[in-house]
């Protein structure tokens, strides 16, 4: 039986962020994870260059059945502490689009400084670790693992949740606290495609790789960013952001036109140009492959612009403008970027992490009931509620 002062299962960004804090304390720190590759999510994230947070990160861009539950770590260790690691590290970066920070060079960067910080911190990392038991001894924690097993004073759960599990995810994080009789907020994917009734894809199918600016609105929430169609269904990051807030059965509506007033352009269109067509008109804000699809979707007529009254050119911006489209459902957890619910946070305490009733245990990262929105939230959760664990346990 060997000792440490903490036991971090999982080796992602929380568990990994958390261990170095602890271990700059100078507790003795132990890193398990039964994966082969160490940070494989955030190796992937970001289009291999690892979105690791977001300048305007706010509690206000984390859904959670406790909406004030991240307040407090997210004051404690804030985007700009995170930044400033980066800058220590030299790692070159440039925000994309909306505060997302992105690696200039590679995700691997991200990983290496995690990996650099335990180092210093002198944290012992075991991976390809499968572990087959935990339990509560009068002095902390046991776990019992196919490489050894290992007593602590302090366990850290940083499992993650159920997105991606060809990268390894799974429920444990869940079982273990059930194991302590502490709820789960019901899963379901998030940050993920949606999938279309037939009748709808096989017109959408046909427009696999255009993307559109759009607004997209479900249960009074909206998020103005492109949208991609695919061969399954629908993308792109206003589709993924609205997932996180749409429930089947519900209908999803887009504004294709979220910038401007496309009724006033067509009619100034009408009057200026009154011998173009319809789908050239639209062509000056729409991939023309697009268009004549969406006439045919919506059986609007294609003619001169002055063959059309107001009724019909109202018809055709209510077209463009208030689609409303009743999604099958989502791709599921295989390509989720997060998880949605989690370990009910009304059991831990905000400022630590901690179980409120089990000294020592610790649950942080995606595997709580707080999900951030796309563009490097959710990282920023990890560094965040890492942090404030990694002070106490």
């Amino acid at each position: 039986m060997q000792n440490y002062d903490v036991v971090i299962i999982g080796a992602g960004a929380a568990g990994l962020f958390c261990a170095a804090e602890a271990g700059k304390r100078g507790r003795s720190v132990l890193v398990i994870d039964h994966a082969k590759r160490l940070g494989g999510k955030i190796l992937m994230s970001g289009g291999g260059r690892c979105n690791f947070t977001n300048m305007y990160a706010s509690p206000e861009n984390f859904l959670s059945q406790n909406p004030h539950f991240c307040k407090s770590a997210l004051s404690q260790y804030t985007q700009w502490d995170f930044i400033a690691l980066v800058n220590d590290y030299k790692i070159a970066y440039h925000e994309k689009t909306l505060g997302q920070l992105f690696c200039d060079d590679s995700a691997k960067q991200i990983v290496d400084l995690l990996l650099a910080e335990c180092k210093k911190a002198k944290v012992v990392i075991k991976n390809r670790t499968e572990i087959s038991a935990v339990s509560v001894l009068e002095s902390g924690y046991q776990v019992l693992t196919a490489g050894g097993d290992f007593e602590c004073e302090s366990l850290v759960i940083a499992t993650g949740g159920l997105s991606m599990p060809k990268l390894g995810a799974t429920p444990f994080g869940y079982k273990i606290a059930e194991q302590f009789s502490i709820p789960i907020v019901p899963t379901r994917a998030a940050l993920v495609p949606f999938t279309l009734h037939e009748h709808d894809k096989e017109v959408i199918s046909e427009l696999s790789g255009i993307s559109v600016d759009a607004r997209a609105t479900c249960n009074n929430t909206s998020f103005n960013e492109n949208i991609l169609f695919t061969h399954r269904g629908l993308s792109g990051p206003a589709v993924l952001q609205i997932s996180s807030y749409w429930k089947p059965g519900q209908e999803v509506s887009f504004d294709l036109f979220p910038n401007g007033d496309l009724e006033g352009n067509l009619k100034l269109a009408q009057a200026s140009t009154p011998e173009l067509l319809m789908s050239n008109c639209l062509s000056k804000h729409y991939p023309k492959r697009f268009i004549q699809s969406a006439l045919d979707y919506y059986k609007l007529p294609n003619k001169p612009l002055k063959q059309y009254n107001h009724k019909e050119l109202s018809q055709v911006a209510e077209a463009f403008t208030n689609w409303q489209i009743k999604p099958n459902g989502t791709e599921g957890y295989r390509t989720a970027e997060v998880t949605l619910g989690g370990v009910d946070t009304d059991y831990l305490s905000s400022k630590t992490m901690e179980v409120k009733r089990q000294k020592g245990l610790f649950f942080i990262g995606e595997v709580v009931d707080v999900t951030g929105w796309l563009g490097g939230y959710n990282f920023q959760w990890a560094w965040s509620s890492g942090f404030v664990a990694g002070r106490v346990c």
